[in-house]
C-alpha cells in the first residue's frame, strides 16, 4: 500500500503503440487499471473515455522501461461507490483532484467532477521525525 496505508494509485504513459495512459488504483492487493486514451480530464466538468484493462499486480507501482514512464503516483481515497460508479481522489505529486467514474454499459467515462477537494484546507500532516511545536508557559 501507499504511505501511511493509505492506497496508492499511479498514472503510467505509454508511449508505443500508441500514445496514452493508464490509470491504476491499487485496491484488494492489485492494480485496478483503467485505459485513459487522451488522458486525465483537466478541468471540472470534462470527460475522458476510459477502458477497463485486466488487474496488475503491485509492483507494478513504480514500473517503467522505454516505452512507459509514471507521469503522477500517489494515495487515493474513496468518497462514494454504486454499482455504476466512484467517486474517488487522486493526491499525487502535484495536487489533488476529484474524479468520477462512470460506467456507460459496455465501458466506463472518467470525468472531473464540478466539486473538486479544498486545497486550502488541506495541512500537512506532521512526520514521525518532525516535531510538535512546543507551546509557551502562560
Amino acid at each position: 500500500m501507499g504511505d501511511d496505508a493509505r492506497p496508492a494509485f499511479v498514472l503510467h504513459e505509454h508511449r508505443r503503440p500508441r500514445h496514452h495512459f493508464d490509470l491504476r488504483l491499487e485496491e484488494d492487493g492489485v492494480l485496478r487499471s483503467w485505459a485513459v486514451p487522451r488522458g486525465l480530464p483537466r478541468t471540472p466538468g470534462e470527460n475522458r473515455l476510459a477502458v477497463e484493462v485486466p488487474d496488475h499486480d503491485l509492483d507494478h507501482l513504480g514500473y517503467e522501461d522505454e516505452d512507459k514512464s509514471v507521469a503522477d503516483t500517489g494515495w487515493w481515497e474513496e468518497h462514494d461507490r454504486t454499482e455504476r460508479r466512484m467517486i474517488f481522489t487522486l493526491h499525487g505529486r502535484d495536487g489533488s483532484a476529484r474524479y468520477a467514474l462512470i460506467r456507460t454499459g459496455d465501458g466506463w467515462l472518467l470525468r472531473r467532477t464540478l466539486e473538486q477537494p479544498d486545497v486550502s484546507r488541506t495541512a500537512r500532516p506532521l512526520r514521525p521525525t518532525d516535531e510538535a511545536p512546543e507551546t509557551p508557559a502562560p
